[in-house]
């Protein structure tokens, strides 16, 4: 293997591994990545990922794992992304996006025509617990339902990239992207050299001009709130930090008020209307009206105000029925359907248990499937056949039987891995990958690189970050000469170096103090 002897020992496996190919040669993109690890120890990228953790906790960016708080796990290695590989994964989410857009409008506003031609069935849309039937009939400026999006992509073990599900409803985890490019920067900046990254830290400007763009009251300057369920939430770091980056408001329910089907935030200067909720709340928490009255979480009144076209709710409520692994087996046909357009990002061949042929074939083989229920996230109920005992695939056959439409079985795909910095070395682990998607008037971006999850323990397959995953740091390269990091960031004057800072993710301060002591004093 042609890198230094931080490599010695990595053992690659059948599946595709992302840096280097089968003769054990980097890859393109990761070439110089490689040059730049020929100089480093693993002890000295043990030392920086206890900087990484030290400055986490400092800054509060933490989620509740166990009942506890704890930091989000940073490798030191990232995850590189060349510009041809992107641009497809960029293609392929804008337009399964704007899919979902068109069959989330169909079901919902429109005639459900998408049904009535026989794409896909109706009771699969009926039946799905995230179908909102009180969701009906709500306008969406624009058209707009998806104004975030985080799907979840593998790459298979030929490279390619798939779908492995869908998330329109409240996708989190964009705020680890800004605050791992940040980090990296800081503490790892000489791994920055000789390479082009992409920027992300313009997301909370794209996403606040997409809530802003999308006020049903014309001709005022648009409040937007973000809609916390509260502190102990899991993902509050998150909230509060999109909150702050966008310079408005954070609020829970009890701030709110619903009066003639206007929504108005209390102040200490009275009370302030409100045009945009981008709400990080689930829809049957929102309003205890319409939904769970027990509900401490929702805002009495707010469907009738979002239904009478004076306040939008983002992402749209209902959205889950877009989410429903049962309604991802038909996500191809809906693409056809609606654009005319064969898939750019195929899906994982998925077996619908409600149909009697593919559930005999998935009960004849659950031993080699990977088996989920279809209205839970964050990996919650997944089944890996090949990991399971005979008592638990005899556990979930019996659930199968009692419920097959509340099921679907995917072949088990050993998904690409990715260099990692462990206990024992740096080891292959595999990783996925969200890109995150801002739908600003049915103009489509998508934030290059996303959030990179990695599974930490040595044969696991399991990223989410709530069951132990950790991420990576995602680059995704321009397609122009690199610029190296030190002396560029020295050289220039000072109106390019703020620049510079941003593009990184950065504020000039942190980006000087970094290159003058080597980045290995951040906090």
């Amino acid at each position: 293997m042609a890198v230094g002897d931080l490599f010695d020992g990595y053992q690659q496996h059948p599946y595709f591994d992302e840096m280097f190919d089968s003769d054990g040669m980097p890859r393109p993109g990761w070439e110089m990545l490689a040059k730049a690890l020929e100089r480093t120890s693993i002890d000295t990228l043990r030392q920086r990922v206890k900087v990484f953790e030290s400055g986490f906790r400092d800054r509060g960016i933490t989620f509740a794992f166990g009942g506890q708080e704890r930091t989000f796990p940073l490798d030191p290695l990232p995850r590189v992304i060349g510009a041809d590989e992107w641009e497809t994964v960029e293609r392929g989410v804008a337009q399964r996006v704007r899919a979902l857009e068109a069959f989330l409008a169909d079901v919902y506003v429109g005639t459900a025509d998408v049904v009535a031609d026989g794409i896909i069935p109706n009771s699969v849309v009926r039946s799905s617990t995230q179908f909102v039937r009180k969701a009906w009939g709500i306008p969406y400026v624009n058209g707009v339902r998806i104004h975030v999006s985080g799907l979840d992509l593998i790459r298979d073990e030929t490279g390619r990239f798939c779908v492995l599900e869908d998330n329109v409803r409240t996708p989190s985890g964009i705020s680890y992207v800004l605050e791992n490019r940040r980090a990296m920067a800081r503490v790892l900046p000489e791994l920055f050299s000789s390479y082009s990254i992409l920027g992300v830290s313009d997301y909370p400007a794209r996403l606040l001009n997409a809530l802003r763009s999308s006020t049903p009251n014309s001709g005022s300057d648009p409040n937007v709130v973000v809609l916390t369920p509260g502190v102990y939430n899991s993902a509050y770091f998150e909230h509060s930090f999109l909150a702050r980056q966008m310079g408005v408001y954070l609020v829970e329910a009890r701030d709110l008020i619903c009066r003639d089907n206007n929504v108005y935030m209390r102040t200490t200067s009275g009370e302030l209307r409100v045009d945009v909720i981008y709400r990080r709340v689930d829809d049957e928490f929102l309003d205890q009206v319409q939904f769970r009255p027990d509900s401490v979480l929702g805002v009495p009144g707010l469907i009738n105000a979002a239904r009478s076209g004076r306040v939008t709710i983002a992402n749209g409520v209902g959205n889950g029925v877009a989410d429903d692994k049962l309604t991802y087996c038909y996500v191809p046909e809906i693409i056809k359907y609606y654009l005319g357009q064969n898939p750019i990002l195929p899906n994982i061949e998925t077996f619908r248990m409600w149909e009697p042929d593919h559930l005999s074939y998935v009960l004849a083989h659950m031993d080699e499937m990977v088996i989920k229920p279809v209205d839970a996230s964050g990996g919650k109920g997944v089944v890996l056949g090949p990991l399971s005992t005979k008592q638990e695939l005899l556990n979930l056959r019996t659930l199968i039987r009692e419920n097959p439409r509340g099921f679907v079985a995917q072949r088990l795909v050993h998904f690409s891995a990715a260099p990692t910095a462990t206990e024992s070395g740096i080891e292959p682990r595999h990783v996925d990958l969200r890109p995150f998607a801002i739908n600003d008037a049915g103009s489509i971006w998508v934030a290059p690189g996303g959030l990179t999850r990695v599974a930490l323990p040595r044969g696991s397959m399991v990223v989410n970050s709530s069951q132990g995953g950790g991420s990576k740091d995602t680059w995704v390269i321009e397609r122009r000469r690199g610029i190296d990091f030190r002396s560029e960031a020295k050289r220039v004057a000072q109106p390019t170096t703020e620049s510079f800072a941003d593009h990184l993710g950065m504020n000039p301060l942190e980006l000087r103090k970094a290159v003058e002591g080597g980045g290995t004093g951040a906090q």
